[in-house]
């Protein structure tokens, strides 16, 4: 990374205190050299431990299913359980549901037919969501080769809301996960903490939609992290682009925020973007790119998102300096979070390969279908690789990939299913994430049904009561 784009030392230990990250930013000078950062072990502080008392810690909910994580993901998860009539908690450390796509502005849902725009391979929820956007002005279908779904986050956020109430799952936002408790190897109970305090959620079922696995490492269940993982984006919605290119003929903001003739540019990536439904010349714009951020670490992911907004004042700088006369601002919203690609996995069952999703393989127990192609963002500089669909016009995901090594009963969904590099760069986006929620959510129904393991559930059954919710089962 050039030298005038690296993370300020300086302004990140005023920002952090130079005890919290001096080890953190050494560990990254290291990395920037190609070597990977190193981080202290949780239970390995510098500054050495304290002792907590014992303490009895109530009980805030009695439910059949406790989903962890409520991003779009664990939201059909916690409703797909709901409406089969379990008693679901839901939680959320945002005030908000639906991560990625509204606390990262990460605003658009790829297509839901296969390659040759024949046969609907992806629907349930997803679609449920985007007949209730539209109904609101809130979602634009951007058609071409490929169809694709543009939505306004904003109003995704209150729609979240609506599902969860309406499917009466009993939700707890500004609530962090602190802890499983864990009896004869099963999880019984998920300590929390929240405004009220330390309390608990006991529950017959988990499920871990928390994008980092944290559920299934704290259990000590396997998990696995790659050497590099896809850097993480700073999204921001902009104002003024169009008047902008009215002035400036031939401006692209995806070529704009790289191009080196501007002292502002970013170190080379890939942008992509889309206008905000219902907004006023208002766009969503990801160019913006974090190396060698392992975001399943405390530290490292504040230093990263302090690097996100400096990369976004970046660009907005550039905008104005050389497009706007040097007046006004392009910023309109900055997201609550950091747009994460990809941290640590939980090893299940089954690792979806890259091998299997090129050629089409199919499962008798799949439980979702994509045609999002593998894509690799370059975790150490520029540049992305695609990779199409070979050999057939859809991919399956398979729900042993979601069943964690060892789970009695905690079934991970979202981005830490199990997956090589290859398929992990096409199962990543959201509206593949959204099928395994919705599958999750079923599937821990399920497992209480016929008072099964997660691993021995009737899978033929599973896609049985995915189909009668309205889920694409082929």
């Amino acid at each position: 990374m050039p030298a005038n784009h690296d993370l300020s030392r300086r302004t990140l230990l005023q920002a952090a205190g130079a005890a919290g990250l001096g080890s953190l930013l050494n560990g990254q000078a290291r990395a920037q050299a190609g070597e990977p950062a190193q981080a202290l072990p949780a239970a390995a502080s510098a500054l050495g431990t304290i002792t907590e008392p014992a303490r009895q810690v109530p009980i805030a909910a009695d439910c059949d299913v406790c989903v962890v994580g409520g991003s779009a993901t664990g939201v059909f998860a916690a409703v797909a359980a709901a409406r089969l009539g379990a008693r679901v908690a839901l939680l959320e450390l945002n005030g908000f549901f639906g991560g990625v796509a509204t606390a990262s502005l990460v605003s658009l849902w790829h297509s839901t037919e296969d390659m040759n725009n024949e046969q609907q391979i992806i629907a349930g929820l997803t679609t449920e969501v985007f007949e209730r956007l539209d109904r609101r002005n809130a979602l634009t279908v951007v058609k071409g080769k490929r169809t694709y779904y543009a939505m306004n986050t904003e109003e995704l956020k209150i729609e979240l809301d609506e599902l969860v109430t309406e499917a009466g799952v009993r939700p707890f936002l500004h609530t962090m996960f602190v802890a499983p408790v864990v009896e004869d190897g099963r999880m019984v109970a998920a300590v929390i903490e929240d405004k009220t305090g330390r309390r608990a959620i006991r529950a017959k079922q988990f499920i871990d939609a928390t994008g980092d696995a944290d559920v299934v490492a704290r259990m000590g269940l396997p998990v696995y992290q790659r050497e590099s993982v896809q850097p993480p984006t700073m999204c921001v919605i902009l104002r003024g682009l169009d008047a902008i290119a009215k002035k400036h003929p031939g401006f692209n903001v995806h070529r704009a925020i790289f191009d080196t003739q501007y002292a502002q540019a970013l170190p080379p990536g890939f942008a992509w973007g889309r206008a905000v439904p219902g907004g006023n010349d208002e766009y969503m714009l990801a160019g913006t790119r974090v190396f060698n951020a392992n975001c399943a670490d405390a530290d490292e992911l504040t230093a990263a998102t302090i690097e996100g907004r400096r990369q976004v004042r970046m660009v907005c700088d550039l905008l104005r300096e050389n497009f706007m006369d040097g007046k006004g601002s392009p910023l309109v919203t900055l997201p609550a979070k950091l747009g994460i690609r990809e941290t640590r996995h939980a090893r299940c069952l089954h690792t979806l390969t890259q091998e299997e999703l090129l050629s089409g393989q199919r499962f008798p127990d799949a439980i979702g279908n994509g045609t999002y192609p593998v894509d690799i963002h370059n975790a150490r500089g520029g540049g992305i690789t695609f990779r199409y669909l070979e050999k057939a016009p859809f991919y399956q995901i398979p729900y042993a990939s979601l069943v964690p090594q060892g789970s009695h009963n905690v079934l991970i969904a979202g981005r830490s299913i199990d997956a090589d590099e290859g398929a992990f760069g096409a199962v990543r986006v959201m509206i593949n994430c959204n099928q395994t929620g919705q599958a999750a959510g079923v599937a821990a129904w399920l497992a209480l049904d016929s008072e099964k393991p997660i691993a021995q559930i009737d899978t033929a059954r599973l896609r049985e009561i995915l189909k009668r919710q309205g889920a694409a089962i082929v």
